[in-house]
C-alpha cells in the first residue's frame, strides 16, 4: 500500500513539474495577449464595438489600437487585468474567442509554417544575432 501511495505521489509531482514548463505561443488555443493584425488578417469579430480605455494618457499620444485575446473574467475586471497586458493606458478591443480560434489561429500558424519552409534551423545568416524578435515588436 506504501508502494501505492509513493507512487501516485511521485506521478502527481512529475505532473505538476511538467505543468510549470508549458509554453502557449500565438496560435494556439491557451494563448492569451497582444494580436498583431497587419494587412494579412480579416477585420477582427469584436466582443464590444467601441474601444476600453481604463486610465487615459496624462499626455496625448497617438498610438493604435491593440486587439487582445483575454479570459472572459479578465475582460469583466479589465481595470484589475490591464496592467498584466501592458494596456491600462491605451486603446483596446476585444476579439471575440470564436473568431481566434477559426480565423486568426489557423492562418497564423499556415504563415508561420510557409515562413519556416526550407530554412535550416541554426544558420539564421546572422552570425547568432536576432534583433526584433524578442518581446515587443509584434513578438510575444
Amino acid at each position: 500500500m506504501k508502494k501505492l501511495a509513493m507512487g501516485v505521489l511521485l506521478m502527481a509531482m512529475s505532473a505538476t513539474a511538467m505543468a510549470d514548463g508549458v509554453a502557449v505561443t500565438i496560435g494556439q488555443p491557451g494563448f492569451y495577449g497582444q494580436i498583431v493584425l497587419g494587412n494579412a488578417y480579416p477585420a477582427p469579430q469584436l466582443v464590444y464595438p467601441q474601444p476600453v480605455i481604463i486610465q487615459p494618457p496624462a499626455v496625448a499620444v497617438v498610438q493604435p489600437p491593440l486587439y487582445l485575446r483575454v479570459p472572459p473574467g479578465h475582460m469583466q475586471e479589465w481595470a484589475h487585468y490591464c496592467g498584466n497586458y501592458g494596456a491600462c493606458g491605451r486603446q483596446v478591443y476585444f476579439v471575440q474567442d470564436n473568431w481566434y480560434q477559426n480565423v486568426y489561429a489557423p492562418r497564423y500558424n499556415a504563415r508561420a509554417t510557409k515562413g519556416h519552409r526550407g530554412h535550416p534551423h541554426g544558420n539564421h545568416g546572422d552570425h547568432g544575432r536576432h534583433e526584433g524578435h524578442g518581446r515587443g515588436n509584434g513578438h510575444y
